[in-house]
């Protein structure tokens, strides 16, 4: 029989950095959860995304274990790190902070595609040029689905 599921911890972690400190710690240790094998797992599962922050959804049963899903990074990282920046603008649409071309937004939404809610490509990207529009990016060119 399935186990009896207790609660949802959603938390952003940075790839092989996991550790028991805030904020971990408090999140699964009022849960019950045994803080060092999460951080232990999850560490050893995300050693080739050293230092890139994920999502992650934890999973708690009534028994105190638990499962966890790594998602893609946040799309605004994606493309702090496409266009080399720290952070987005704090008035994007006075003050513009880089460019970005179709070409990349191509790849970030092929990257992030399992985690969004949308069928084709074509909309992935349209998603993901709209976020970069919020951060003070400009999409550079012509949206490649207008002929």
């Amino acid at each position: 029989m399935a186990k009896e599921i207790e609660a949802y911890v959603k938390l952003q972690v940075k790839g092989g950095q996991a550790n028991p400190a805030p904020p971990i710690g408090p999140a699964l240790g009022s849960k019950g959860v045994n803080i060092m094998e999460f951080c232990k797992r999850f560490n050893a599962q995300t050693q080739d995304k050293l230092g890139k922050t994920l999502p992650v959804i934890i999973t708690v049963y009534k028994d105190k274990s638990f499962d966890f899903v790594i998602k893609q990074p946040p799309v605004s990282v994606s493309i702090l790190e496409a266009i080399k920046k720290e952070k987005g603008s704090a008035v994007p649409n006075r003050n513009k902070i880089g460019t970005i071309t179709w070409e990349q937004i191509r790849k970030i939404a092929e990257e992030k595609m399992p985690d969004l809610n949308c069928f084709t490509l074509e909309s992935a990207m349209k998603m993901v040029a709209g976020t970069a529009r919020s951060m003070g990016v400009v999409v550079e060119g012509k949206e490649p689905w207008k002929s």
